[in-house]
């Protein structure tokens, strides 16, 4: 009996031991993420710094262009552009005064910077330098050579006042005679009375006298902790009435040794200022950031109302949506939300859970005009982790204002189900040693076209040969030809997916030729679809061509085609990711993935466009790929377009950029853009023709052909007028185009898009009827038969070639929108192209009529 008993408690107790177990390793996990250290500092408190200068005279940098004056109370600064007298200032000058904003607003508007930090479950708080460090006097100001250091500690500490924290009996004596019986009786009740001789029963003399040395021969007075700050300061008054200065206080001050310790968070974070020239350089050393481990910077906003225009002023922001957009000052768009966009958009090694719209810049610049006078700051080293935001008066506060916010400690959410009440987080456990860099250049001009080309120059300077003018002297038109597509067929009763032909190497050949008889030049034919199982490309570990679109000696014949017909031939491949790969394709997840910060494998899913949410269930799955890997990719697709001959188009290269958060070798948003730089730099100097998507600022330099652009970008309510800034800036050193007219949207919309912006012509072909992708997850191609689309497409080429071809070498020298509807691009040799986009005839200043839907050119 008792055998059997036992033996049924026994098996009752395995049972139990799976869920028990698991419970307690779930549980176990869950105390870690939330207790879990963040390496980049120790477990010690952070040390405030205190201000150490005079508050006499503003601290002052000057050469020949500039002069900064930075007033030591505030670290509030102004710039003096020497050639015009017009003076820009760090923060609103009337700020404390706003009638619009709220107290903490007024605060962070007084403020050159704003800090975010957050916690393990996610709670973000923000401190600005006005409340919670120059207030409190708790940051230095350093000047050095041609540099001015402003140490900031940022935390809720109470400030300290200049009266003594510990006073001999006697000096005490002294000063209270001094003052009125009021003063005295009032003082004293906060200071108590230790006498090495006469000790309660509660004082610990040892402690005591570590704390206070010189209790053990004087009798001494120490100030209360718990005194409140408005009777600190009324004391303070007190012993200043009577002549107690600041040499007295830090006499004072040695003979206090105790430590006083808060569980408030205490921040340090250093802002270098440097005059270069005719700009103006701003560095935050990220390696001098200090926090403490369970509270992480979370983002840093440095200047954040520089150049910010009031109600009464007139004058517009520049910021960097699609070619360019602008934001008038007091538009009056109060109830539009604020502009915000990510440069180089979504990092895609953090994971999010819906996605509604992606916000993204491919160049950081934002800017800007006042009357006529402007400046443009331009993104340099820690741009991959900025965000620029703008917003007009009326809303917050009564300003117009641009700023970028970078992404300090990046964070991953967990998923813990029924375990917490709450969000756990994990954020990134170190810190690169990177400089947080920006440039402001000023423009003594408000147009938008002159910052843009200030913005040009700076892009030569920096480039060099590599961005060079052109010599083009016919449109540049762009040829996507799609090889295969995989189709799920039945074998053997079984669903398998193979490559589906919609053009043949031969067939693309044929293409070309045809093209070319016809009259068109300058093309960049990419070559999509023609590899490792078609456009749904399984990973580059071994390049394999596909059976089913022609021998390897037929992709040979092609780009030898390309050639003899003015066109030049671009491989197509995915680099960054692992589409449709498994173990036979060379592709083992838990190493070739790149890791989250959560060290999660980085899975990777399309988005619904009803509930915006990720598609798990979907057989669209893909992996980002561990950064090490992605450069062998980038030199296996270059390898194989060096052996057939062609050049190398990257299907996500230059266009995305991400981080890769690997246990034994983590890299950086912006370290993983220096590789990226590097590939684009070795291939380019050793003559590899190159092709990229959208075109992001550090890959398009080194690019032959950049298709994808965005021109026009997101045409928000509160933008004002879009502008062809970044264009203005490259064109005539750099072809470019936008979508692909035929298969990319609105097809009337692409083409005067690319005649306003100065880009050249985009098609997607293949040589199969339209209903090949029926049943097919590529529909998009539905509207990409050659046949049916050739005589369209050489009539649209043929007349923007005749009309526009001569412009592709030149400069663009200006640009305005007439009207809402009537824009004028003109170039250096005087040519000016209009473009109407509405939908009746328009007029030219000069009377010419431009037909609704349509471009006219003057030469």
């Amino acid at each position: 009996m008792n055998e059997k008993k036992n033996s049924k408690i026994l098996q009752i107790a395995k049972s139990l031991a799976v869920p028990v177990i698991l419970c307690i390793v779930i549980l176990v996990a869950v105390i870690f993420i939330i207790n879990h250290k963040n390496a980049t500092e120790s477990g010690e408190a952070v040390a405030p710094y205190s201000f150490e200068g005079s508050t006499d005279e503003p601290v002052v940098l000057e050469n020949d262009k500039l002069k900064l004056e930075m007033d030591p109370v505030t670290t509030q600064f102004s710039i003096t552009v020497k050639d015009t007298g017009k003076v820009w200032y760090s923060n609103p000058q009337d700020a404390a005064n706003d009638t619009v904003a709220l107290p903490e607003e007024k605060a962070n508007m007084q403020s050159p910077l704003i800090m975010s930090y957050s916690v393990a479950t996610g709670l973000e708080t923000t401190y600005n330098t006005h409340s919670y460090s120059t207030g409190n006097g708790i940051y230095n100001i350093t000047k050095d050579g041609d540099s001015i250091r402003v140490d900031y500690s940022l935390g809720d500490v109470i400030k300290e006042y200049v009266i003594p924290p510990v006073i001999t009996e006697t000096e005490f004596d002294e000063w209270l005679g001094k003052m009125d019986k009021e003063s005295v009786n009032f003082i004293q009740q906060y200071y108590k009375k230790y006498d090495i001789n006469k000790l309660g029963k509660k004082d610990n003399e040892e402690e005591l006298l570590a704390n206070y040395p010189s209790l053990a021969d004087n009798v001494i007075y120490v100030l209360r902790d718990k005194t409140k700050e408005n009777v600190r300061k009324k004391m303070e008054k007190s012993f200043a009435d009577v002549g107690y200065t600041y040499d007295d206080f830090l006499k004072d001050k040695e003979l206090d040794l105790s430590t006083k310790s808060s569980d408030k968070p205490v921040f340090n974070v250093s802002v270098v200022y440097k005059l270069d020239g005719d700009d103006f350089v701003v560095e935050i050393p990220m390696k001098d950031l200090e926090y403490n481990e369970n509270n992480p910077i979370y983002t840093l906003t440095p200047l954040p109302y520089f150049g910010a225009g009031g109600k009464d002023d007139e004058g517009y922001m520049f910021v960097p949506e699609g070619g360019g957009a602008t934001i008038n000052f007091n538009n009056g768009k109060v109830s539009q939300s604020s502009y915000y966009t990510n440069v180089y958009g979504w990092d895609m090694c953090l994971s999010r859970d819906a996605v509604v719209h992606n916000t993204r810049a491919y160049y950081g610049v934002f800017g800007v005009a006042e009357g006529n006078d402007s400046f443009i700051c331009i993104l340099e080293e820690g741009s991959p982790y900025a965000s620029i935001q703008a917003d007009i008066s009326g809303k917050n506060n009564s300003y117009n204002y641009v700023n970028a916010v970078y992404s300090i400690c990046q964070r991953e959410q967990y998923d813990v189900g029924d375990i917490a009440n709450s969000d756990v987080y994990e954020y990134v456990p170190s810190l690169p040693d990177e400089t947080l860099t920006r440039r402001y250049s000023f423009i003594n001009s408000g147009s938008y076209v002159d910052m843009a080309k200030k913005y040009g120059s700076y892009l030569q300077e920096t480039y060099g040969d590599a961005l060079k003018m052109n010599e083009d002297t016919q449109a540049p038109v762009a040829i996507e030809m799609v090889g295969a597509i995989d189709k799920v067929k039945q074998i053997l009763g079984v669903p398998v997916k193979r490559p589906l032909k919609l053009t043949s190497y031969k067939e693309a050949g044929e293409i070309i030729k045809d093209l070319a008889a016809n009259g068109v030049g300058n093309m960049s034919v990419k070559l999509t679809g023609w590899c490792n199982g078609g456009v749904d490309q399984r990973i580059l570990k071994s390049v394999k061509t596909i059976g089913a679109l022609g021998s390897k000696k037929d992709l040979k014949n092609l780009v030898k085609t390309g050639e003899e017909n003015g066109a030049k031939v671009y491989l197509n491949g995915a680099t960054q990711y692992a589409y449709d790969s498994n173990i036979l394709d060379g592709f083992f997840s838990y190493t070739d993935a790149a890791k989250l910060i959560s060290k999660e494998q980085a899975k990777l899913y399309e988005y619904s466009h009803i509930t915006y949410a990720q598609r798990e269930n979907s057989d669209h799955l893909y992996y980002l790929l561990h950064t090490d890997l992605s450069m062998k990719m980038v030199d296996n697709l270059n390898k194989a377009a060096n052996k057939y001959g062609s050049g190398v188009a990257f299907q996500d290269l230059g266009e995305d950029l991400s981080s890769d958060f690997y246990r034994k070798k983590l890299q950086s948003r912006q370290s993983v853009l220096a590789l990226q730089e590097e590939k684009f730099k070795a291939m380019n100097e050793s003559g590899t023709p190159i092709m990229i998507n959208m075109g992001n600022d550090y890959a398009v330099p080194y690019a032959s052909m950049v298709t994808k652009m965005d021109l026009r970008g997101s045409e928000y309510t509160i933008l004002d007028q879009c502008i062809p800034f970044y264009q203005l800036a490259v064109h005539g050193r750099v072809d470019y185009t936008g979508d692909s007219i035929n298969v990319g949207g609105n097809q009337e919309n692409e083409l005067l898009y690319s005649a306003e912006y100065g880009a050249g012509l985009y098609f997607t072909f293949m040589k199969e009827d339209s209903f090949a992708t029926q049943k097919t997850l590529y529909t998009d191609y539905y509207g990409a038969n050659y046949d049916s689309w050739k005589d369209k497409m050489l009539a649209i080429y043929t007349r923007y070639n005749e009309e526009l071809g001569h412009t592709f070498n030149q400069e663009m020298t200006g640009h305005e929108n007439i009207t809402e509807d009537l824009s004028r691009t003109e170039y250096a040799d005087g040519t000016n192209v209009y473009v109407n986009y509405g939908y009746s005839d328009a007029q030219t200043p000069d009377g010419k009529t431009v037909p609704a839907r349509d471009y006219l050119v003057v030469r």
